[in-house]
């Protein structure tokens, strides 16, 4: 699976870490512009998302928030860009 950011605005981008292997803390803070939270989508899947972003106020991610419900199953607004990515990625 590609990593991909999911922004607010409906774009995805695929990325990958700068060392080729996991993506470093700045990394994921500089997606998500924050600090990150890390929620798991699946036994291999995870999306980072900032942590404070509903604090800050960022725009609704509609894309983000539909994954989240059809992967937990569970209701709750995602905001702000997103990271989608294998467990393996973040150490």
């Amino acid at each position: 699976m590609q990593s991909s950011i999911l922004t607010s605005a409906g774009y995805r981008k695929d990325v990958n870490p700068n060392n080729g292997s996991d993506f470093s803390l700045e990394e994921l803070q500089d997606i998500v512009g924050g600090y990150i939270e890390i929620v798991r989508l699946s036994s291999t899947q995870l999306m980072v998302i900032n942590e404070e972003g509903k604090i800050h106020n960022l725009p609704i991610n509609t894309n983000a928030t539909l994954l989240y419900i059809m992967a937990t199953g569970r209701k709750d607004t995602i905001v702000g860009d997103v990271l989608i990515c294998e467990t393996n990625k973040i150490k």
